[in-house]
């Protein structure tokens, strides 16, 4: 996929509020980028259900995931990261995966947008779009044995053809998408994100889905579900009020702040619908 590279990539690190020098073409430096853009960036699909249509075009990506302070899903993090790493020096190249959470994988669609990174020694996937489940630090493509330390509760396995995202979760370790590999052009991408923000099935237009990751705490939702997870401790659970709550949690826990979700509409959330 290619994609321009005239960001702002100051106005971009001050987003994430990156200490960790100069950012060079390298391990080190992709593995801080993931980790601090993770810790600041949330996930999040609120214009979808705002019905506002997601823009994938750089410009639209700055104004929001940078100057805003909002989040995005995978074809927004995902394209915005891309762009970031090529003015640093890197090659990622963008690749399209079925999600398989939920769905086997002869109906999931390829709605997912995740990076290919190569470096001197080896592949990398970087995934900082895929929600609660997505790997903070780079995960080897090529070989589990050589996986960075800090990459234990993801894997990449390889099976018919296919490369697999593995991850280790409390309840044991699932499939989080599959994908072939394959040469993907920046209108699949396009064409993917109108279904996954405008198709009445779409679990984006349906569901409403953040996740955070702070210094301090985890915070993923579901629908009204919150769940704040401290290294640790056991997970903090409760459930939203209303939508007054849904925007103080944005404030406090997610870095903005967003009047507009008092008129949010869920449709599988009775009340919000």
């Amino acid at each position: 996929m290619s994609a321009p590279i005239d960001i702002d990539l100051d106005a971009y690190l001050a987003r994430i509020d990156w200490r960790a020098g100069e950012a060079r073409a390298d391990y080190a430096t992709l593995a801080a980028l993931v980790h601090a853009h993770m810790a600041s960036v949330p996930f999040e699909n609120l214009d979808v259900l705002l019905g506002r249509g997601i823009r994938l075009d750089l410009a639209s990506l700055s104004d929001k995931l940078v100057r805003a302070r909002r989040g995005g899903y995978c074809f927004e993090q995902s394209t915005l990261f891309a762009a970031v790493l090529r003015r640093i020096g890197f090659a990622p190249v963008a690749h399209s995966a079925r999600v398989v959470l939920r769905e086997r994988r002869d109906t999931a669609a390829r709605t997912h947008m995740f990076l290919v990174v190569p470096l001197p020694e080896g592949s990398f996937v970087v995934d900082v779009g895929f929600g609660a489940l997505a790997p903070q630090v780079p995960v080897r493509l090529d070989r589990a044995d050589a996986q960075p330390a800090a990459a234990t509760d993801h894997w990449i396995a390889h099976e018919d053809g296919l490369v697999v995202l593995r991850a280790r979760t409390a309840d044991g370790n699932v499939d989080c998408w599959v994908s072939p590999l394959d040469r993907v052009n920046p209108i699949d991408f396009e064409v993917a994100n109108h279904y996954t923000s405008t198709h009445p099935d779409s679990p984006f237009v349906n569901r409403l889905m953040l996740r955070a990751s702070t210094p301090q705490a985890r915070v993923s939702v579901m629908n009204r579900d919150v769940t704040i997870q401290r290294d640790g401790a056991a997970p903090e659970t409760y459930v939203l009020r209303d939508r007054l709550a849904l925007r103080a949690l944005l404030a406090e826990r997610f870095g903005f702040d967003l009047p507009d979700v008092l008129a949010l509409r869920v449709p599988s959330v009775p009340g919000w619908n």
